[in-house]
């Protein structure tokens, strides 16, 4: 995939949800998958010629992992003209060697969900762009019914009260497939997860689910984000 059409899709989220809005400071949260390179590339793309003006502050936070290596994104943020703020923080430590989690995942979100919306208020952001795509919105719905029995999913824009932000998800429109095509075209380096149970999720479990239905039937993930849009679930819109 070729960024004019990643714009396409990132213009047209931004739009029809009204992301972004003149002066608006938004940090990217960078975790060195596809997704979040994806979106830096795309947002800076898009600061060049859309007509309300914003600035980006990319942001990663560190889980303290052995071996992690960020110079790839600092590499990239560099070639971009985008600053790049790592957050240290003990997360791993806490999860694996203090608590020893038997289910990571919802704490580890949680804390670095905090980490990054920290450093944003201290960057002076009103927002946080999030790399979530089509296929991860579709993904949450079956997770939140299938193990919490509630009709859930991420929504476009999310008002985060306690530190008066916003996230935002300008990648909801776009199919994983494509982000894949569109790294792949760029030549972009991933920056491989260090985390233990990564490929061994219950989400890793979702998206065989999703991907057999699709095999089952037509257009199965693009209906069922399509009933997203109609289910009046958070900022969701038609």
């Amino acid at each position: 995939m070729k960024l004019r059409r990643l714009l396409s899709y990132v213009r047209r989220a931004v739009d029809d949800y009204d992301m972004i809005k003149d002066g608006d400071k938004i940090a990217v949260g960078i975790s060195g998958g596809k997704d979040s390179l994806s979106l830096i590339v795309a947002l800076k793309a898009l600061q060049r010629f859309y007509p309300k003006k914003f600035e980006l502050e990319a942001v990663s936070v560190s889980l303290g992992f052995e071996n992690m290596d960020f110079s790839p994104i600092q590499s990239l943020c560099d070639e971009i003209g985008v600053k790049y703020t790592i957050v240290k923080t003990d997360i791993a430590e806490i999860i694996f060697d203090a608590r020893k989690e038997k289910n990571p995942c919802s704490l580890c979100a949680k804390m670095r969900k905090g980490a990054l919306n920290d450093m944003a208020e201290k960057l002076g952001c009103n927002k946080i762009a999030l790399g979530h795509n089509r296929n991860d919105i579709v993904e949450t719905l079956f997770m939140s019914m299938f193990y919490e029995g509630r009709i859930y999913t991420f929504s476009p824009i999310t008002f985060l009260d306690r530190k008066r932000i916003y996230s935002i998800r300008p990648l909801m429109y776009v199919p994983e497939k494509d982000i894949i095509g569109f790294v792949k075209k760029e030549n972009i380096v991933i920056v491989k997860n260090k985390c233990p149970v990564d490929g061994y999720t219950k989400r890793e479990d979702i998206k065989r689910f999703v991907q057999e239905q699709g095999l089952k039937y037509d257009h199965f993930e693009e209906k069922i984000f399509g009933a997203v849009k109609r289910s009046g679930i958070g900022t969701w819109k038609e």
